[in-house]
């Protein structure tokens, strides 16, 4: 019997990284424009990193994490997100000391064990910002239309942003004993996940995709009318500095983010093309009080994180994931000639030209046969003659044009004639 992969994960072939590679030079491009550093961090964490930060009662912690014991008892888990590891490693190396605002992001793999549908994946990947040392609306605008940015690179179209505010610890537990007191009066017409989180965390009850639920959540009350001035105006603040860049928005008073440590502004990217319930392609906000969670001095943050599998749903028919074509296939008569081939090839390579040669020993036939197959541009047959004569034969594939060159001639030819894979 043949080993298959892990429920839930999935291998990436040739030309589907091709695609992923574009995602990710995009997302690297674009941030840079805007200040952001890279940073990686383990995939390997301890679980109560994410016991503190996301909640040791969430479903993340309880249901959905991989974890495991090491050989000195240590709690160790894959990773879940990436949030808490970015500011882990913010506090652990002390960039929090240096009273600069640090832009970061991460491209990586996070694990949960949920149920594998389209799009979503035990492991799934994600392209993430976090901006951590300031609290200002101005900021939080700026990261979106750098989203927003990113995203008309790639050509995705049709989504929508829906923004809201979860409130502070100064207004939140107000508007949280409200939701409450509507919940229990109403336990009756909850799904059964429902009916524990209106008693264990009655904000993910907003949250909910149960079709059944949505009436009850329709009518709950709008946190938007709980609101403190602070988050009020810094709410107002914010759709200010969008409206000023024509960015489009839905106020979404039931909008809340699945983990524990969001306060004040959440965002959510949303497509049609997902389906009704998980269609959220990007999701963030700001979360001021996680670095206390885990240990560290009271900190400002805010961010985003992107499903990389989803954004590919609804790019994979849109942008160009060939594999890349030769720029010179060369074709050998015999031993000798794969030798010269062999050299040859070392010296295209070494300026910028793809050299392709096939080592199956196959009749001239069957490698022209490939040539065509693999769509390069260039063949050169090379033979004893070849050999002799240094004068080599160069056919453009796409017309049949033929001409005859020093070898010392073909790479600047090949260029000149267009521009090369490299």
């Amino acid at each position: 019997m043949k080993i298959k992969s892990v429920r839930g994960t999935h291998d990436l072939l040739p030309e589907s990284v091709a695609l992923w590679q574009k995602i990710e030079a995009e997302a690297r491009g674009v941030f840079q424009l805007y200040g952001y550093e890279e940073v990686r961090t383990p995939i390997l964490e301890r679980s109560e990193l994410f016991a503190r930060s996301i909640g040791a009662e969430s479903d993340i912690v309880q249901k959905e994490m991989y974890t495991f014991s090491d050989s000195k008892g240590n709690t160790i888990c894959l990773r879940p997100e990436g949030t808490a590891p970015v500011v882990r490693a913010y506090l652990e190396h002390g960039l929090d000391h240096d009273g600069l605002i640090h832009k970061l992001y991460y491209i990586g793999p996070m694990f949960r064990h949920e149920r594998p549908q389209k799009g979503r994946y035990r492991q799934f990947h994600q392209v993430g910002v976090e901006v951590l040392g300031s609290d200002h609306p101005a900021l939080e605008a700026e990261v979106i239309e750098m989203l927003e940015r990113f995203l008309h690179k790639l050509g995705v179209k049709g989504l929508r942003l829906l923004l809201n505010s979860v409130g502070c610890a100064k207004c939140r537990p107000a508007y949280v004993k409200v939701l409450q007191e509507e919940l229990n009066k109403r336990q009756d017409e909850l799904c059964p996940q429902c009916q524990r989180r209106s008693t264990t965390n009655p904000l993910r009850v907003l949250d909910c995709k149960v079709p059944a639920c949505q009436p009850v959540i329709d009518e709950l009350p709008s946190i938007l009318d709980y609101l403190c001035d602070n988050c009020r105006q810094h709410l107002e603040k914010l759709r200010s500095y969008l409206d000023l860049q024509e960015i489009s928005y839905e106020v979404t008073p039931r909008l809340v983010r699945g983990l524990d440590y969001y306060v004040g502004t959440t965002f959510e990217m949303v497509s049609s093309e997902l389906g009704p319930t998980q269609n959220a392609v990007v999701g963030g906000g700001r979360y001021d009080g996680l670095s206390e969670l885990l240990g560290g001095p009271p900190g400002k943050g805010f961010g985003f994180a992107l499903g990389i599998e989803r954004l590919v749903v609804l790019l994979e028919d849109t942008l160009d994931s060939r594999r890349p074509r030769p720029d010179v296939f060369l074709a050998y008569l015999d031993e000798g000639a794969l030798k010269e081939s062999f050299g040859l090839a070392q010296e295209l390579r070494h300026q910028g030209v793809f050299a392709y040669i096939d080592f199956q020993e196959r009749s001239l036939k069957a490698q022209m046969r490939l040539a065509n197959r693999l769509g390069s541009r260039f063949t050169c047959i090379i033979g004893e003659d070849e050999i002799q004569s240094g004068q080599f034969p160069l056919k453009r594939m796409e017309d049949g044009h033929q001409v005859t060159l020093d070898r010392e001639a073909i790479a600047s030819y090949v260029i000149e004639d267009g521009v090369t894979t490299s």
